[in-house]
């Protein structure tokens, strides 16, 4: 390397700006250093010096070619000298820099501590300047998280202290406030955009937030708001609210079905809501206010604005066409300050609302003054509104008293005084507790036990408005009805086990609902399967191991399980192989239920079989003996026609002379033959009644007529025993339809019982009227009565009674008089007291059904239609 060139670097890193400019920097008095500049120059300067002197050592030992030096060859003598040269001369200089340095270095450090304290002075200024101040001040740094830097602020309703807490902002604003805090905060990173809002606290304390960015620094100050600020947020947080309660309610009236309008001092319109858009036919609002379109007429609207309006308005009934059909409405005005508002609501279907429920309500009160229910209905003032007729006849209270509104504590303090309460020890207590419901809001149910042995029982119900409704069901006949309900199933359950018959009530689902033991023992059956309700196949199943028949059990499952409209009644017999025989029926109940009965009859059928065969020979001796009874008869009947006959001719003048005794004897002769003839017939009659041979001839019977007849037949039998005879006929006894032949034998047998056991001096009497669409007739006599113990047998055949020393009859009167009134269709009523007469009393029917008619029936030979009346003088038991 030549000496040019070594010298060409070492003057190019001297001449580099870089080096110089630093150098240039370098402090020339103390004051003008700063701490950083001098070790950095000095720094510099030791690496310059050292690469040269690095050079030129390399440069001078390292070649053996000889140095030229501006066209001088340099030996290695010389080289050396050269290079102890240089480097003589780089560490003077190097010692010269070092020693200026060292120089500069300690002005610049006494410079540096007299800037520290003023540093230190001005940081204390400034702490006091920020910590004088109340506030929260928060520091961000790029890359670097949140510090607070001061937090003088008073305390603040909500502003937490700690630090953590105080940076989650959104834990301690309103929702509003730190939505709005948030977004400040993005603007001021993002952009670097400044805020000064107003912020609310949860705990509705107020803060003033500024917030400011330098570089990439950003600054958050938290300050109370104090003064006019404070003044000023109230103010904005006032406009925010009626500015949001305005749009609240103009979007609420906008969106109202009624139509709204304001209306200027001028009369104009300066605005309208939708509705009334609608009803005028505008496409908007603006339109209808631009065209100042009407919804009242001029002549409505003078109505309206007639007079002045008073702060309160004024409100009128208006009919309004809308949409082509005219409806009332109610159009309330209601003056503003410098404008008056108007609503147009529309009563049409509130005023029929209102008279159907007029109607309604009507109809509920004529509805429950019918029910059974007493009802009484309370407000919620306690104030009775309204009660129906059965709570009146049930309190039996004053219905005026009532219709002025009493409370329900009055009404019960005056039952309480009539005594129609239940007997309560505390009655204060119970009246609480019967008119809780008014202030717990709870339905209660009771049941009162009444003085007088009712038993009501009480259901308050809770209304809307707060008012009770209160329902009295008089339940006494319904308790009554369930203890005699009970007490009937016990005794129909305690009689269906007595019962020999088997009983099963099968259900409409087809199992077992009700049986009794007898079943059990029919069917030898465990009492276990039939607590189990087993269906008709299960029970089928089981009872066929003693009756295998299935046609017969088909019959019975299907009357339990067909599900015909026309259900029948089946039943049948069984004949087990044991030769035990069992009934069954299968009746269908009312409910859809079946009843299957079940009745062992293998005795009673022994004992059928051995009445039939008894009754076979019953029939036929009657019958040999109604055969013995005619033969008889007419065998006796001949003869004694003939003696009659005979009899009477022996009595006639042309004869022959009598004596006395001759006729006496002779006339002893014509009555027994008189009263054997008639027993004869009297025994014919009930033979031909029991043969039912007997037919009436029914036609119109003159009462009056036949009761001369049949009193003829005993005038001269009262009159021989000295009685009376007393006959009383009804103006209305008229005639009646019957066959009069045995009408008259029934009287004629009546008169001639009484006659029988009357006492000389005594009087018979015969009565006739109408009653209840039937012919009566009714004999009395005073004679010696009937016992009670033979009443019951008094119409019985052949049973007669002796009266003293007389003859007794045959005993066939009455029965005779039984049979004929029941051909007739009537009845017979006989009362009697021993030693004060009989009364019997016959009611024949107006019009008996007719059994047809048919000629004189005749018994072997012997004409029984139409017998003398004067020949049947039978005495009556």
């Amino acid at each position: 390397m030549t000496c040019s060139a070594w010298c060409g670097q070492v003057a190019h890193v001297f001449s580099n700006p870089w080096t110089a400019r630093h150098l240039d920097r370098m402090p020339a008095a103390p004051n003008q250093v700063r701490s950083n500049t001098a070790p950095r120059d000095l720094a510099l300067l030791m690496l310059a010096s050292i690469a040269c002197t690095a050079v030129l050592t390399t440069a001078l030992v390292s070649g053996s070619a000889p140095l030229v030096v501006h066209g001088l060859k340099v030996g290695p003598g010389l080289r050396e000298a050269l290079a102890v040269a240089v480097i003589a001369i780089v560490a003077v200089a190097a010692a010269i820099v070092v020693w200026r340095a060292m120089r500069g270095a300690t002005a610049a450090a006494s410079g540096s501590l007299t800037e520290i304290a003023e540093l230190r002075r001005g940081l204390a200024t400034s702490e006091a300047i920020v910590m004088a101040e109340p506030q929260v001040l928060i520091y961000w740094e790029r890359d670097q998280p949140a510090r607070v830097m001061a937090h003088t602020l008073p305390q603040v309703p909500g502003l937490p202290t700690d630090t953590k807490a105080l940076l989650s902002y959104g834990g301690w604003l309103e929702p509003g406030a730190a939505h709005a805090l948030k977004d400040s905060l993005d603007g001021l990173f993002d952009h670097g955009r400044a805020f000064n809002i107003i912020l609310k606290t949860a705990a509705r304390g107020v803060l003033e937030a500024d917030g400011r960015a330098a570089g990439g620094r950003a600054v958050l100050r938290l300050r109370d708001v104090a003064g006019y600020r404070r003044d000023l947020a109230r103010i904005q947080e006032a406009h925010l609210l009626l500015a949001r309660d305005i749009r609240s309610a103009r979007q609420l009236v906008d969106a109202l079905p009624h139509p709204v309008w304001l209306r200027g001092d001028d009369g104009h319109l300066t605005w309208v809501n939708q509705a009334y858009a609608r009803a005028v036919e505008a496409l908007s609002p603006d339109e209808a206010v631009r065209r100042q379109l009407e919804l009242l007429e001029s002549r409505q609207r003078k109505g309206l604005e007639r007079g002045h309006l008073d702060t309160r308005g004024r409100r009128q009934r208006i009919p309004i066409v809308i949409s082509g059909a005219r409806r009332d409405h109610d159009v309330v005005a209601l003056p503003t300050e410098g404008a008056v508002a108007a609503v147009a609501i529309d009563v049409t279907d509130l005023e029929a609302a209102r008279n159907d429920l007029g109607r309604i309500s009507t109809a509920y009160d004529r509805t429950l003054d019918r029910v059974a229910t007493a009802v009484a209905i309370f407000d919620k003032q306690q104030r009775l509104t309204y009660c129906n007729k059965a709570y009146l006849d049930l309190w039996r209270l004053d219905g005026d008293w009532l219709a002025s509104g009493p409370t329900d504590g009055a009404i019960l303090d005056r039952l309480k005084d009539l005594g129609r309460l239940p007997e309560a020890v505390k009655y204060r207590e119970w009246k609480a507790k019967v008119l809780s419901c008014y202030e717990t809001g709870t339905e209660r149910e009771d049941t009162w036990h009444l003085p007088d042995g009712r038993i009501i029982q009480v259901i308050a119900v809770v209304r809307p408005d707060g008012g009770i409704t209160y329902l009295y069901a008089d339940e006494t006949e319904r308790i009554a009805l369930e203890r005699r309900y009970n007490a009937m199933n016990r005794v129909q359950g305690e009689t269906l086990d007595s019962l020999k018959e088997g009983v099963a009530v099968f259900g409409t689902d087809g199992r077992l609902k009700l049986s009794n033991r007898a079943l059990v023992e029919i069917w030898k059956l465990s009492p276990h399967v039939l607590e189990e309700s087993p269906h008709i196949e299960a029970f089928i199943a089981k009872a066929g191991t003693l009756f295998d028949d299935a046609r017969v059990w088909t019959r019975i499952s299907r009357a339990v399980t067909s599900f015909s409209h026309q259900r029948e009644q089946i039943e049948g017999q069984m004949v087990r192989p044991d030769n035990s025989v069992i009934d069954f029926a299968a009746t269908p109940l009312p409910d859809g239920a079946t009843l299957i009965t079940f009745a062992d009859v293998t005795d009673a059928k022994r004992y059928e079989r051995a009445l039939v065969e008894r009754n076979e020979a019953l029939v036929t001796a009657d019958r040999l003996k109604n055969q013995f009874i005619g033969h008889v008869s007419y065998e006796l009947r001949t003869p004694l026609t003939n003696i009659i006959g005979f009899s009477e001719l022996l009595g006639e003048p042309s004869v022959g002379a009598l004596n006395d005794k001759q006729r006496e004897y002779l006339g002893d002769i014509t009555s027994s033959s008189r009263t054997l003839l008639a027993i004869i017939d009297d025994i014919l009659d009930l033979a031909t009644i029991d043969a039912g041979a007997l037919e009436l001839k029914l036609a119109p019977v003159d009462v009056r007529d036949v009761i001369d007849a049949a009193v003829l037949g005993v005038e001269e039998r009262t009159r021989h025993a000295n009685l009376k005879l007393d006959i009383g006929i009804a103006d209305d006894a008229g005639s009646f339809t019957g066959d009069e032949a045995r009408v008259r034998q029934v009287l004629y047998n009546l008169l001639s019982n009484a006659v029988s056991f009357s006492k000389p001096g005594d009087t018979v009497y015969l009565a006739a009227w109408r009653e209840a669409g039937s012919m009566v007739f009714a004999v009395q006599d005073q004679g010696v009565g009937i016992p009670k113990e033979q009443q019951a047998r008094v119409f019985d055949r052949f049973v007669s009674r002796v009266q003293g020393s007389r003859h007794r009859g045959a005993g066939l009167g009455l029965s005779i008089v039984k049979s004929l009134v029941d051909l007739h269709g009537g009845d017979i009523e006989l009362r009697s007291e021993p030693g004060r007469g009989t009364r019997i009393t016959v009611r024949l029917p107006e019009r008996p059904r007719a059994r047809g008619t048919s000629a004189p029936v005749s018994l072997t030979g012997v004409s029984l239609t139409g017998a003398s009346v004067a020949g049947t003088a039978s005495d009556a038991a």
